[in-house]
């Protein structure tokens, strides 16, 4: 039985940076789902258990039996391990795509101190702006391709509010009972696959920018593919 890919966007942005990676699982055959997190920085924090509750959720459908593989891009790498304990499906592997890796014991801060002071001067009544708004046109145009594909990603983006940055996430003692495995795009997330490789994981590198799942579906796909099957 084939397992279902979870594709889990990064809480900043939403799940259409996903979505032509889920088109071409569909078209090899693969059953794909890809939960939306764009409500969960509404109300206090903490925000991590509307993330975890969000994936189980929308596997309601899926009968409890079924595998799954997880698939976390960027910061939602740090909310697979509480996504993985709150399932109740077998998890068949866990796939990291230029994604921030959870502390190997928590908990596990969502932003560096640096981070932080860079971001708070941007908030106001306590929201942040969209997440490509944080950057200069040089740093985001390299991210898209398609002018209507960007402006999808960039009009869907929460604006969240500096406290979930500024939380701290458990880590479920054998949350990685299952083999998990790290797909690199490029810079600065390079040393974070190095990490990776030290933890035994499998590491592949797909050049690219931070969000090339978008402008690389098809090469994407490949990769998630081989690595879910070597796990």
């Amino acid at each position: 039985m084939r397992p279902i890919f979870v594709l889990v966007h990064s809480p900043s942005v939403g799940p259409s940076t996903w979505r032509a990676v889920a088109e071409h699982l569909t078209g090899a055959g693969y059953r794909v789902r890809v939960p939306s997190l764009l409500h969960i920085g509404s109300g206090a924090p903490p925000f991590w258990p509307r993330i975890a509750s969000a994936v189980r959720d929308d596997l309601r459908q899926v009968p409890a039996d079924r595998p799954v593989t997880l698939v976390a891009h960027s910061n939602a790498g740090l909310f697979l391990p509480v996504i993985r304990s709150g399932l109740d499906h077998p998890v068949a592997g866990s796939v990291f795509v230029d994604a921030a890796l959870p502390a190997r014991t928590g908990p596990t801060p969502v932003a560096s101190s640096e981070l932080l002071e860079f971001l708070r001067p941007m908030a106001v009544n306590g929201r942040l702006p969209r997440w490509t708004d944080w950057w200069d046109e040089a740093d985001v145009a390299p991210m898209f391709s398609d002018p209507a594909v960007r402006q999808t990603v960039i009009e869907e983006q929460p604006t969240l509010p500096v406290s979930y940055y500024e939380q701290r996430i458990p880590v479920p003692d054998g949350w990685d009972d299952h083999p998990c495995s790290y797909l690199l795009f490029g810079p600065p997330y390079d040393g974070i696959a190095a990490d990776a490789r030290e933890r035994g994981w499998r590491v592949a590198h797909l050049p690219g920018a931070h969000l090339h799942q978008i402008i690389d579906p098809a090469g994407t796909t490949r990769h998630l593919v081989e690595l879910a099957t070597a796990t």
